[in-house]
């Protein structure tokens, strides 16, 4: 059955080989708790970089997380297991808004009436067909917005986390990469996570044998400090809730975030087809309730102070490794998380996570972040040789990730991800429309050495 009257699969202990726990159903409650316990672990890294990179507050954000979870368990009708954890993709947004002035109201502000856009593209979508995602958003245009967004963040990186400890950074980088490359299966998933414990404890290590280290702290100022500060944790309740605050509404800062839409779209509906291949459970008339379930959900988080949610790839690992898709996991991990965010001591611990340690992280965090985009394009098999799919992609990347502006008025410009997204996506279908023929295979913009060469070359005998 599904919803949230979980039947008992076989004896609730063992698996046979090829079987499944589907999402209706579970395993005995004592392994179904652990196995929620497990993917908090799996998303925990990730669902605290977001607030902290955009100056949120950690605990909150777990907390809206496990909110965020139930509320998405609830619309799907247990359908669709996901978790819902901060978005990464607000990331750069939130450093444009902070350039511009702006301040946390002004982000989740921006971020709420995204959430309310991404609900009506749900609701659109439920009632006209996940077809209609491919047409507006072909995967040109949706590799494209990914990966501008991505490559967009580099500036933070080497401007605002890199500097505060360069060799912390290098390191860390270099340990989370091993991570990532060389371990398998939970711990690859978690290698993000085991990047900020490495890169935490490196910075306690050389803080107890270096001493202070003269270098920007996270003002932008050049001082003697400490790389970890633990005055907020001293300071923090073992229990408590957390900081709330009400969102504040920008039109320039709603204008720099609306692009994210696109890449929120593009995740959830991604989420939603990878699930549905590994239940064997074809999901499309789920997909529009889906978006609009995270939509609603990231409304709810944003309207308190927390930050925008998102389906987490994460979570979508261990449920391969474990071969158990129940619903009920996910409820045991929101539960976690509930508590977790009731612990303002492990968010002040969270919160003071050295910026050096984050300048690695980021580094491919934010990488990874844009070559998501490349793999929509290979994915999809995406041509560049057709100028209709090359020109307004090559377009809107460089303007973004170069950070051009485009001033309408003396108190109203466009820029960066704004300006990039509007390109594309614009461009795309204004060029597809005028012409039909630019549909059409042509004689490639690129050399025959990159684009034509297998059709070229001869084959041997």
């Amino acid at each position: 059955m599904t919803g949230f009257g979980w039947k008992l699969h076989g004896d609730g202990r063992h698996l046979a080989p090829g079987e499944v726990v589907k999402p209706g159903e579970r395993l005995s409650w004592g392994r179904t708790i652990a196995l929620g316990a497990q993917h908090v672990v799996s998303m925990i890294g990730a669902c605290f970089v977001a607030p902290v990179l955009m100056g949120l507050d950690p605990s909150l954000a777990l907390m809206a997380s496990g909110v965020a979870t139930v509320l998405f368990l609830v619309m799907t009708r247990g359908r669709i297991p996901s978790y819902l954890g901060s978005s990464l993709s607000f990331v750069g947004v939130s450093a444009v808004i902070a350039r511009q002035g702006g301040n946390a109201g002004t982000l989740t502000g921006s971020m709420l009436v995204v959430g309310a856009c991404l609900a009506g593209c749900g609701i659109a979508i439920q009632v006209l067909g996940a077809r209609v995602i491919h047409a507006v958003l072909p995967p040109a245009v949706t590799g494209a917005v990914v990966m501008l967004i991505g490559f967009n963040l580099a500036p933070v990186t080497a401007s605002t986390y890199w500097p505060q400890d360069q060799w912390t950074a290098l390191l860390t980088m270099l340990f989370t990469g091993l991570a990532l490359v060389v371990l398998r299966g939970f711990w690859s998933r978690i290698a993000i996570f085991l990047g900020l414990v490495f890169g935490y404890a490196l910075s306690w290590v050389l803080d107890r044998t270096t001493g202070r280290i003269h270098s920007a702290n996270g003002s932008g100022q050049i001082t003697d400090h400490w790389r970890i500060d633990f005055s907020g944790v001293a300071k923090a309740h073992w229990i408590g809730l957390p900081h709330f605050h009400a969102p504040d509404f920008s039109a320039s800062a709603i204008l720099v975030a609306l692009p994210v839409l696109v890449a929120l779209v593009a995740e959830n509906a991604g989420h939603v087809k990878a699930v549905g291949e590994m239940t064997g459970d074809p999901l499309e008339d789920k997909m529009g309730m889906a978006i609009a379930a995270d939509g609603t959900a990231t409304m709810l988080s944003t309207a308190v102070g927390g930050p925008a949610t998102t389906t987490y790839a994460e979570n979508i690992g261990v449920m391969a490794a474990t071969r158990v898709y129940s619903t009920a996991a996910y409820s045991a991990a929101a539960a976690f998380a509930l508590l977790f965010g009731l612990c303002p001591k492990f968010g002040a611990m969270v919160a003071a996570i050295p910026g050096g340690v984050l300048g690695g992280i980021t580094v491919i965090l934010y990488g990874m972040i844009g070559l998501l985009g490349a793999q929509i394009w290979v994915r999809n098999k995406v041509d560049f040789a057709v100028p209709l799919n090359l020109v307004p992609a090559a377009s809107g990347v460089i303007i973004a990730i170069g950070g051009v502006s485009l001033k309408i008025t003396n108190h109203f410009e466009l820029n960066g991800i704004a300006l990039g997204t509007l390109i594309v996506l614009t461009g795309y279908h204004a060029l597809r429309w005028l012409s039909r023929a630019a549909a059409q295979r042509r004689m490639p913009l690129l050399d025959a050495g990159t684009s034509d060469y297998d059709r070229t070359t001869t084959k041997p005998e």
